[in-house]
């Protein structure tokens, strides 16, 4: 039998990532865990500062409905449309092993002003500096929905028309 490494050990162990040890601080500090555990919970976040040369993917479960809170947070990243001057993916996958291309819930997506309610699997391609959000559930069934989101940059960032650029 060949010779294996555990996990993150070895030569190449620097590009394995199996927590948020590399999210940016205000993705990863207690006080932004405990306001995203409200819904869901946030599994791996990598960039290319926790990776050198990687692109940025993050991903979470969303375990109920977060339609309210993100309505009632004017600041929310995703509370309103922004853009990136790269292109982005988003995700959203059910977990019923059952029937996994059912979302089992209500997710609402708005892409420069459309709302489109998704209630299959669904991956979005969103081109460079296409508007984008609100994101939110709006229903929840009873298992949690697998999100991620990948952009073509090694950090993520974002830009609304009525502030300064955020780079997370």
């Amino acid at each position: 039998m060949e010779d294996f490494v555990m996990n993150k050990e070895g030569k190449y162990g620097y590009l394995f990532v199996q927590d948020l040890s590399g999210a940016p601080e205000d993705r990863k500090s207690e006080e932004a865990l405990a306001r995203y555990r409200a819904f869901g919970e946030r599994q791996l976040w990598i960039d290319g500062n926790c990776v050198p040369g990687s692109f940025q993917m993050n991903t979470c479960f969303w375990m109920k409905p977060n339609a309210d809170m993100i309505r009632n947070s004017p600041g929310s990243q995703v509370g309103q449309p922004h853009h990136h001057p790269y292109p982005e993916i988003l995700g959203f996958v059910g977990t019923d092993p059952e029937n996994p291309l059912e979302l089992g819930g209500t997710v609402e997506f708005w892409i420069d002003g459309e709302c489109h309610h998704l209630t299959k699997s669904t991956m979005v391609y969103i081109p460079p500096n296409l508007p984008h959000c609100p994101l939110m559930t709006i229903e929840q069934g009873d298992k949690p929905i697998f999100h991620f989101s990948v952009v073509l940059n090694d950090t993520y960032g974002y830009e609304r028309d009525d502030e300064e650029k955020k780079e997370k």
